[in-house]
């Protein structure tokens, strides 16, 4: 039999797998006929008359353009794309060749922002995408490619301000303790493409996006800060976050003008009648897949949510009760006063992370019936986040993993546990990017012994949570063992994470 850890790489390359580029584009865009061609989009129609021309900007368009440029052919007029710096050589290195353009490709390759940080070679892109939108007439179709990361590639401030002067203004936001929403709202404020911006410069022209979602929830307006969809902000709001964080006094002279000049309401919904904004991948769509192949493994399989966010050791303490509430199921136990303590203890848990849609009452009825022979996949997605106290080597993922291996070691050593030796149970944490923090690792695997066993190895793991060291931890037990490692998957939809639950 294959072990858990087997299962869970299968589970998570297949959940990847669905949301790569190529295959995501393949399943939703198809090219038809030939006197008047239509691109169909998921079932949609759209008639192309005259030109189809294409732009994209984020960490997955190029991948996404390669597939598209393969599907449209000749009717491809031309194309822009603003992707990360050294993408397409770290591709190349990697061997995927399928995410990179053919060689006499008509999408024109523009990298910039390193660091993710808006300058000037995403200006220059910006720049030329604008007015390449700026040039289109009512007969021709622009198709937009949009993923996570899109936002510091698409810099384009309203004149005459200039992009430092746009970004030291963010800075001085975020050091003042501006939220990442109240950023977006400033930046869309003051961005030509941003918040419907490009779309509205696009018009007549018919505008289709194909999104891939980084963000929870999947909002429109979120999403590499929305350049083709109606933003629900006005320059009112960007006025009371600049009040709210005493900076509406010290602005620059261009920065002034632009937001006294601005219009005092967002446009109008029906000013998109020509956009048609859709998303082809998302975490939800990873996560059915996984749930898809862990049935196929015999399991039976619940998807928590697609929206787990929060900080990452209170996320681990509802996985560390939830495999507790589980473990208890197959030792017959679980309807006793331990598993009433546990159900609190996680709808206190819940209430207090604020997952969106999640019905966890519901959701422990469902596992209540799962029945205590079969063995049990729990999976969840969404995106973490983790206080930086200590200057080791990271990310969110593998501490993650980490802190549920140190609180099932916990509940074991205070008894608090239910009784061992009845099931396998494996935990793991991976990025759908394949790249969590600085390290080449997806992410991690825990099991309940592993702090007992890093113990014997001379390994601490709460020092190295300390330090925020969770990568140099797993490097150095057992060999690495416990590291996810796929590579760089060319794809991005945050994080997913999976618990799997066997009688042995």
């Amino acid at each position: 039999t294959m072990s858990l850890r087997e299962h869970a790489l299968s589970l998570f390359r297949g959940a990847v797998g669905t949301v790569r580029p190529a295959p995501m584009l393949k399943r939703a865009l198809k090219l038809q006929g030939d006197g008047c061609p239509q691109l169909l989009v998921k079932g949609q129609a759209f008639p192309v008359k005259r030109d189809l021309y294409l732009v994209g900007f984020g960490k997955a368009v190029l991948g996404m353009a390669a597939a598209a440029e393969e599907i449209l052919g000749d009717h491809l007029t031309r194309g822009i794309i603003n992707v990360p710096l050294g993408i397409q050589e770290s591709l190349q290195r990697a061997g995927m060749q399928e995410m990179l353009l053919k060689p006499h490709s008509k999408i024109q390759v523009i990298e910039g922002a390193r660091n993710n940080l808006p300058d000037a070679e995403a200006l220059k892109g910006a720049v030329a995408i604008q007015e390449l939108a700026e040039g289109l007439t009512a007969d021709d179709l622009l198709l937009v490619l949009i993923s996570g990361g899109g936002s510091a590639l698409l810099p384009a401030p309203i004149p005459p301000i200039l992009l430092e002067e746009k970004e030291k203004l963010t800075k001085l936001l975020a050091s003042r303790g501006a939220a990442i929403q109240e950023l977006n709202i400033v930046r869309k404020t003051l961005s030509v493409l941003k918040g419907g911006g490009l779309a509205q410069l696009a018009h007549p022209a018919r505008v289709v996006s194909l999104i891939l979602s980084d963000v929870i929830g999947d909002p429109l307006d979120i999403i590499a800060s929305g350049p083709t969809a109606a933003s629900s902000h006005s320059v009112q709001d960007c006025l009371q976050i600049l009040t709210k964080y005493n900076l509406l006094h010290n602005l620059p002279e261009s920065v002034e003008m632009v937001l006294s000049s601005s219009p005092t309401k967002p446009t109008a919904p029906e000013n998109y009648s020509h956009v048609s904004n859709i998303i082809l991948g998302s975490n939800t769509l990873a996560l059915e897949e996984a749930k898809r192949q862990a049935e196929g493994l015999g399991y039976a399989a619940l998807v928590l949510s697609a929206a787990v966010h929060g900080q990452v050791g209170r996320v681990a303490m509802l996985y560390c009760q939830l495999i507790e509430l589980v473990r208890l199921g197959f030792t017959g136990l679980g309807d006793g006063p331990l598993g009433d303590e546990l159900r609190g203890n996680l709808l206190r848990l819940a209430a207090e992370l604020q997952i969106p849609g999640l019905d966890l009452d519901e959701f422990l009825q469902a596992l209540q019936g799962l029945g205590p022979a079969r063995p049990v996949c729990i999976l969840a997605g969404g995106e973490t986040t983790v206080q930086l106290q200590g200057s080791g080597k990271g990310g969110r993922n593998q501490e993650l993993a980490l802190r549920v291996g140190l609180g099932l070691h916990r509940a074991q050593a205070t008894g608090a546990s239910s009784p061992q030796g009845r099931c396998e149970i494996l935990f793991f944490s991976g990025g759908t990017d394949g790249q969590d923090g600085p390290t080449e690792a997806a992410g991690a695997f825990c099991s309940p012994g592993l702090v007992a066993e890093a113990l014997q190895e001379g390994l601490d793991v709460e020092a190295f949570l300390r330090n925020n060291d969770s990568y140099t931890f797993f490097s150095q037990f057992q060999g690495g063992h416990h590291l996810l490692v796929t590579g760089l998957t060319g794809t991005n939809v945050m994080d997913i994470q999976a618990i799997l639950i066997r009688a042995v």
